[in-house]
């Protein structure tokens, strides 16, 4: 369905203008002022910067003590373990210092070459550093981890903080996007199932789209930042272009709530945009595998998300908060932008070009082989995530709404039939 946007007036002169904050409906001469409305700020919130390599024999002695204070790097982190969920297996984490590092992937041999670190940043420290000296940062930690350390990719998530709006109540029928799925989150009371959501609570926070994909999240950041302590932080943050008029209508006010709006971009995703995207001027494909290259992009990456999911007023118009938030909002970010200088599109790989069959056949005549040469299924999962091939079984699977749990209890069950229906190898 294509949307429209409504027609911008100045609030003041009522004439048309691009930048307007007076939004008038055309079909139906509906008047919405949001001339009251506070864009306080549009930053990153979080980076993920994946990293290929051979962990170093020194780095598995840090967590020989669980949940011990180790020296790494030139400085103490605390160690530990982490669920299966996280893909890795241990962590070593500073919040002052505001890095957190997964290491030893799951899915990979220790003493193989593979995805082996994942670094997260928290808000604080990138707020602190440069997208350059972020990434120097991160490259640091890196190869005190890893040898033959490479970039193997970065995911993003980006937030608007913003006062005078809330989420309208029927958010979830007016919120249109190509995701499957919607979670709304508060204190998990409840849970209603239906085709495109699921409902948790009273709704405090409204997630859409898919965590492996591109997520949007919308809830009260002045709640969840009082009920992690930190709201000194962010209300620094929300200060900083304070004029310090009271009569100025874009000062934070601390009696109103803050609201966010939060795009994730899974690396995955990120990837995607390398490879479909280019520049307008050179031609070439634009770099995405550090966060320090694709900072300048991110203006694109804000546009984009708020064009993919769509807050609607009405079939066919775009409630007014969208359009403003799509197009009057920049990443606050010491980096000069590209987003008029790049043709930003996401390259899909489909099955139009490639059977699944092929995949089926594949994973049959797999099967077979382990069979033959006594291997286990746990064991034949992890070397097959290894295989270069591995995204195209993958996603072959995920569009038959399988997990990467489900296609290693399916390998495992194959496995099993193998060997009742026709014995083990002898």
């Amino acid at each position: 369905m294509s949307v429209k946007d409504q027609a911008r007036m100045d609030h003041i002169t009522g004439n048309p203008t691009k930048r307007g904050r007076l939004f008038i409906d055309p079909g139906t001469a509906a008047i919405t002022d949001l001339s009251k409305i506070r864009l306080l700020r549009c930053g990153v919130d979080t980076v993920r910067q994946l990293y290929r390599g051979l962990i170093r024999p020194e780095i598995m002695a840090l967590f020989e003590k669980p949940g011990a204070l180790v020296e790494f790097a030139g400085q103490i982190w605390h160690s530990g373990r982490v669920g299966r969920d996280s893909g890795y297996q241990y962590k070593l984490q500073n919040a002052d210092l505001g890095f957190i590092l997964l290491i030893k992937n799951f899915n990979a041999k220790l003493d193989s070459i593979g995805p082996h670190l994942k670094i997260e940043v928290s808000p604080h420290a990138i707020d602190a550093l440069s997208p350059e000296r972020l990434q120097e940062r991160m490259d640091y930690y890196a190869a005190a981890v890893l040898t033959h350390r490479e970039r193997n990719q970065c995911a993003v998530h980006l937030a608007l903080d913003l006062q005078g709006w809330k989420p309208p109540v029927d958010l979830v029928a007016r919120l249109h996007c190509r995701a499957r799925t919607h979670r709304d989150i508060s204190g998990i009371n409840e849970i209603n199932w239906a085709t495109k959501s699921s409902v948790y609570g009273r709704g405090e926070t409204s997630m859409f789209g898919s965590a492996g994909g591109v997520q949007l999240c919308i809830y009260n950041k002045t709640e969840q930042a009082r009920a992690t302590d930190k709201l000194d932080f962010w209300e620094s943050v929300w200060c900083r272009r304070d004029s310090f008029d009271l009569a100025d209508p874009d000062n934070y006010d601390p009696r109103a709530d803050v609201w966010r709006v939060e795009l994730r971009y899974h690396h995955s995703v990120i990837q995607q945009f390398a490879s479909g995207s280019i520049s307008a001027k050179t031609g070439e494909a634009i770099d995405t595998d550090s966060f320090a290259a694709f900072s300048a992009h991110l203006d694109g990456l804000w546009h984009y998300g708020l064009s993919q999911f769509k807050l609607i007023a009405r079939p066919g118009y775009f409630e007014p908060i969208w359009t403003l938030m799509r197009d009057d909002v920049k990443v606050d970010l010491p980096v000069d932008s590209l987003v008029d200088e790049t043709q930003y599109k996401r390259y899909y790989k489909t099955s139009r070009g490639f059977s699944g069959k092929n995949v089926e056949l594949f994973l049959g005549n797999f099967v077979s082989l382990l069979a033959r040469e006594r291997v286990g299924a746990k064991q034949a999962f992890a070397r097959l995530h290894e295989w270069e091939c591995w995204p195209v079984i993958r996603d072959h699977y995920a569009a038959k709404d399988m997990s990467e749990r489900d296609l290693y209890k399916h390998i495992k069950a194959l496995l099993e039939e193998r060997h009742v229906r026709w014995g083990r190898a002898v």
